[in-house]
């Protein structure tokens, strides 16, 4: 099903489809004032969504590391306190921690982010245009090797290996909608 045209104000039409297509010059995105006139457009708009893509993992990255940040305080946090006061608890203690509001404030904002992001990506993927579709490929790929590189920390001391190591999941969070 064509939905053939849609006029951009200017006289030209806009080429959307709802099924697969290759449309470059008269394709539009999201408005009609994200209208594709000549090669430089397409070419601007496919690197735009590679590196949109490429921000959206960075937020994701930088979501995970933040979360681990407030995870090593709150560990550092609880240490001091047990240290000071383990002669009276005598037993081991379970502590619960809360993140404040302004570490919550943060925590929020950068997953908005992200899925703000993630949004729109999946909103110029409905477009089924091949080149944003293989862009959003190519832009994946690239986030995950620039913003999520794999280290794992080995404790050869003989306990095995550390929570890093044990937590690892493989992929995680394909997409921030559904994960």
């Amino acid at each position: 099903m064509d939905h053939g045209s849609m006029g951009s104000g200017d006289g030209a039409a806009c080429k959307i489809s709802m099924l697969w297509n290759w449309y470059t010059i008269d394709a539009c995105f999201l408005s009609t004032s994200w209208h594709i006139t000549n090669n430089g457009m397409f070419a601007a708009t496919c690197i735009g969504v590679v590196m949109l893509v490429v921000v959206v993992e960075f937020l994701r990255r930088m979501g995970k590391e933040y979360d681990a940040l407030l995870l090593r305080q709150f560990q550092r946090e609880s240490s001091k306190r047990y240290a000071a006061g383990a002669g009276a608890f005598g037993a081991a203690q379970v502590v619960t921690c809360r993140a404040s509001v302004l570490q919550q404030l943060t925590r929020s904002f950068i997953h908005a982010l992200t899925f703000g992001g993630a949004y729109i990506i999946m909103l110029l993927a409905m477009y089924f245009n091949g080149y944003v579709i293989t862009s959003i490929f190519i832009g994946a790929g690239l986030g995950k090797f620039m913003c999520d590189w794999l280290v794992v920390k080995i404790d050869l001391g003989g306990r095995g290996a550390s929570t890093e190591a044990t937590e690892l999941k493989g992929i995680e969070e394909p997409s921030v909608c559904c994960g």
